[in-house]
């Protein structure tokens, strides 16, 4: 009997030893926030907890090893194998930004989940700009549905929206770009984002089509780009280097600072490339950082500068004999002329957020913009300096409509551009070797430019199922002309301003089952002329162009499947555009804006994700995304000819882009295809380019050496099927003095690219 009990008490001890008490608690990766509510699954025993208000979870008997789940809406599920009893098991979950419906959209003007918002809006996370080559930024944009960028070369960029944007020459407008709440678009409508490092940002929203209710001037959208922002306490040290095809290399440092409320980064990268063709060297850098503040009284300070030198040479477009047969070389113009850009540029930002009280706050932006830019071209030599001055304001105020939850925003925006632009004679070919000479001037011109923006936006909650979305825009513009170089009958100096511009815009969002919204919406967009558009090859300035404007008609469809493990979204859209700008050529590579008719932008927009997790230490995620485009002019005369009814060029007539994510432990692989249609060459359609499809992939492998200190290498290819393509047109080129018209910028070939990142945890 003795001996049994004791048997009895050996047993009771060992299970003691063998099941014991785990206490853990579940924070935010970022904010180090406690979070409630996250379902904690044993998954050897299959019991589930759920963290308190303050985060914390219990289980009274576990067996070690244990692994456990956890999961939570907006969060990505995170699995975790504990060896053995600890103290306290402390848990960070990232939140899920893989366009799943319930991430908060941070750049509306009323935050608010990205399934309830009447309006396409795409994001792009940090993990998924890891799935591509840190070498361009603006690459990631071509997997999302609705937008294309065309890209000549690493300064070689434009960026186009559901076809509004296509048209430009050289760069990218009307689309309005901010950083942090910072504008990046100059007053006058030009935006560039190749400068930015990918690795220094946190996320990218996009919203599609005319929002210019939210933004301003933006026929084509929206863009948003966000830091990270981090209140958990870190100290942090990183160094990178990338190496790949063509000579391509890039050199990174960065210092995160985050103690109590202060969170402080700086990065900096430098870029260099013997770039694919003839005369397509390149070299950037550039210096980025942000700062925060967080007060006593829980009000926010945040800065943001970043300085960028550049120096470029530029290829140019070919004609379609040596785009097929010799991709390499340069046009022979550019070539002689060794033509290239350079600039410096600043960007500097102060913003302040300001509670007055749980239901009323407001966040103010004071920014600074400069460039300095210099451009040796065959045909003269572009001289232009910027300097812009700018304020943000908006209030934000949470109320009750009709005993319906309503927010109210309203606000401005202001800014004062002052540009210099002038041109001088070319002398390259007067001189032996490569390289341009600057002669007499040809022009000079001083513009300042000044708008302003005054909004409102109310979104209600009409019924617990139905969400009103209503904004208001109203724009004026104006400008002054200096002309400091011609005091005869074509001196244009002057007053000049834009039509002021009304811009409407409703939606309705309809939940008609659990997570799964149907909307519709309509809304205004504008934008003006830029610079570029009424300079005339003379350096004169065409003052009769009208603002471009356009509405958007929309229908959609957001929702979650299968437990919130997909995701998938429908955007049926039509946009009419008036006052069209389109391009006209009149001589080598220059061309004049004018306003010539009216276009419909009608598309299909398809997005899907989804993710689950195969095993605790397998992870899959499968991607859809793609549009389907019927662009065409309405009504279009020029100079005689009749464009009407003809397909818009520069706009593949689709984009289909399926991918994988495999992650297995440390390791993740993806795989990417895109496929392109065809893109008309001309107004008059008399060619088109080839449809092409690309296959990337990409290997990650995260390496923890010590506690503080981790290695990541990662290596990939692009193009690997070694397709031959145009990856972007010059629209309605002509041929002077006998020679083929130049339409043609060729895509990259097959390439290598990998690199070697340290992080040092102080």
């Amino acid at each position: 009997m003795k001996k049994n009990i004791l048997f009895l008490l050996v047993l009771v001890c060992v299970g003691k030893l063998s099941a014991q008490e785990l206490k853990g608690i579940v924070l935010d990766s970022k904010t180090g926030i406690s979070l409630d509510n996250v379902a904690v699954a044993n998954l050897d025993s299959g019991v589930i907890n759920l963290t308190d208000k303050n985060g914390n979870f219990k289980f009274d008997f576990v067996e070690f090893p244990v692994t456990l789940e956890f999961s939570r809406s907006e969060y990505l599920n995170n699995i975790l194998k504990i060896q053995s009893e600890q103290e306290v098991v402390e848990i960070y979950l990232q939140k899920e930004i893989d366009q799943l419906s319930e991430v908060v959209v941070r750049s509306s003007n009323i935050p608010q989940e990205i399934r309830k918002i009447p309006a396409s809006v795409s994001l792009i996370s940090e993990n998924d700009l890891q799935r591509t080559d840190n070498f361009n930024l603006v690459q990631n944009f071509n997997y999302i549905p609705g937008i294309f960028v065309s890209q000549g070369a690493l300064n070689t960029n434009k960026i186009n929206i559901r076809g509004i944007g296509a048209r430009a020459q050289y760069s990218t407008n009307r689309i309005k770009a901010y950083i942090n709440g910072i504008p990046l678009t100059t007053a006058e409508g030009e935006l560039t984002l190749d400068d930015f490092d990918s690795e220094y940002l946190d996320r990218i929203e996009l919203f599609k089509g005319p929002v210019s209710s939210v933004f301003g001037a933006g026929l084509g959208g929206a863009i948003n780009l966000y830091t990270a922002q981090n209140t958990r306490d870190q100290k942090s040290v990183t160094t990178a280097f990338s190496y790949g095809s063509f000579n391509t290399r890039k050199t990174r440092a960065n210092l995160n600072y985050v103690k109590d409320s202060l969170d402080i980064s700086i990065n900096y990268n430098n870029i260099q490339s013997d770039g694919y063709r003839q005369n397509g060297d390149y070299e950037r850098n550039s210096l980025l950082g942000s700062a925060g503040l967080t007060t006593k009284s829980g009000n926010y300070w945040s800065f943001f500068f970043s300085y960028t030198n550049l120096k470029a040479f530029i290829p140019s477009s070919l004609n379609e004999d040596d785009f097929r047969n010799d991709p390499e070389k340069a046009a022979f113009t550019w070539n002689q002329a060794a033509g290239y850009e350079s600039y410096d540029k600043n960007i500097f930002g102060i913003s302040y957020e300001h509670n007055f009280s749980s239901n009323f706050k407001n966040q103010t932006s004071v920014f600074y913009n400069s460039r300095d830019g210099y451009e040796p071209r065959p045909f003269n030599i572009l001289d232009e300096d910027r300097n812009s001055f700018g304020v943000r304001t908006k209030f934000n105020y949470k109320t009750s409509v009709f005993e319906k939850a309503s927010e109210l925003s309203f606000g401005a925006e202001t800014m004062l551009e002052f540009y210099e632009t002038g041109t001088f004679e070319n002398l390259y070919e007067e001189i032996e070797g490569r390289r341009s000479v600057q002669g007499d001037r040809l022009s000079l011109n001083e513009q300042n430019r000044n708008y302003i923006n005054v909004f409102a936006q109310m979104n209600m909650e009409i019924t617990s199922r139905l969400f009103l979305e209503a904004g208001l825009n109203f724009n004026s513009t104006v400008y002054d002309l200096e002309d400091k170089f011609n005091s005869d009958d074509s001196n244009q100096s002057g007053d000049y301003r834009f039509d002021p511009v009304i811009s409407p815009r409703l939606g309705l969002s309809y939940e008609a089952f659990e997570r799964k919204n149907f909307y519709a919406s309509a809304s205004h967009g504008f934008s003006t002329p830029t610079v570029a558009e009424t300079l005339t090859p003379e350096g004169q300035i065409n003052t009769d162009l009208k603002t471009e404007t356009g509405l958007n008609y929309e229908v959609g469809f957001k929702g979650n499947w299968l437990n919130n493990k997909l995701y998938t979204e429908l955007n049926l859209y039509s946009i009419q555009i008036r006052n069209l700008l389109v391009a006209r050529r009149v001589g080598p590579d220059q061309f004049v804006g004018v306003n010539a008719g009216k276009a419909d932008h009608n598309g299909i927009e398809f997005t899907s994700a989804y993710r689950t997790n195969l095993s605790p230490d397998l992870q899959l995620k499968l991607f859809l995304n793609s549009n389907f485009n019927f662009f065409e002019f309405d009504k279009f005369v020029d100079l005689g000819e009749n464009y009407s009814g003809n397909t818009i060029p520069g706009v593949p007539e689709y984009m289909i882009s399926p991918g994988t994510e495999i992650s297995f432990k440390d390791l993740t692989a993806n795989i990417n295809f895109q496929a392109f249609g065809e893109m008309a060459l001309d107004d008059d359609n008399s060619g088109y380019t080839d449809p092409y499809q690309l296959l990337n992939f990409k290997l990650n492998y995260n390496w923890n050496l010590s506690q503080r200190l981790h290695l990541q290498f990662n290596f990939g290819i692009n193009n690997i099927l070694d397709e031959d393509y145009a990856a972007s047109i010059v629209t309605n080129a002509v041929g002077f003095r006998g020679s083929a018209p130049r339409y043609y910028y060729p895509g990259n070939p097959r390439n290598y690219f990998g690199g070697v990142r340290l992080k040092f945890d102080l």
